[in-house]
């Protein structure tokens, strides 16, 4: 089972995306076959079964082993991956693109996604996988941002010259520094 499924067809997505099969999928963690699962969910094993067919065209489950009960063989299905990220691009760009402004939301969006596509593609069986993951928070006042950003492109800048050559193992460096927004209590939040 690999760690992460990235996606990027449709169809993947409109497999994945139906709350029945997201419950399939979940009880599929282990190896199970669908009269197992269907007991799990009280449902019937024809309708799992259904369900699970769909998952396995999309990609998104294996058949993992096959057994013979009664005479009926009986197949072992697992889940693809442990989680499961949906690229932005199946919904594709909405609009013109404004010009690629290093200052810019849709230009943080972009690196985003880039960065995504590139972590999941990724060979999670390679030996070694050398990387790094780094968050922090920093409190700049408002006077001082423009120094802070320029001190940061500075920092960065030197770093791209002084490793930047033709030999070695290549890495790719992506910082994203954003307003950070304090979370709203739930009885004050927008999106309900």
């Amino acid at each position: 089972m690999r760690d992460v499924l990235y996606l990027e067809e449709i169809e993947q997505a409109e497999a994945l995306l139906k709350p029945q099969r997201v419950e399939v999928l979940r009880q599929l963690a282990e190896p199970r076959t669908c009269s197992e699962v269907a007991e799990r969910l009280g449902q019937t094993p024809q309708r799992v079964y259904y369900h699970v067919k769909r998952l396995v065209d999309a990609g998104l489950v294996d058949l993992v082993a096959e057994r013979k009960v009664r005479g009926v063989h009986e197949g072992i299905y697992q889940a693809g991956a442990r989680s499961y990220w949906l690229s932005p691009r199946l919904v594709g760009r909405i609009g013109l693109r404004k010009a690629r402004d290093e200052l810019s939301l849709g230009y943080l969006l972009d690196l985003m996604e880039e960065v995504q596509a590139d972590i999941a593609a990724l060979d999670r069986g390679a030996p070694e996988l050398p990387s790094i993951g780094l968050s922090g928070e920093i409190h700049v006042r408002p006077e001082r941002r423009q120094e802070f950003l320029n001190e940061l492109q500075t920092l960065l800048q030197d770093l791209f010259t002084r490793y930047g050559g033709d030999e070695g193992d290549a890495f790719k460096l992506a910082i994203a520094c954003y307003p950070h927004a304090a979370p709203q209590p739930e009885g004050e939040r927008d999106d309900v």
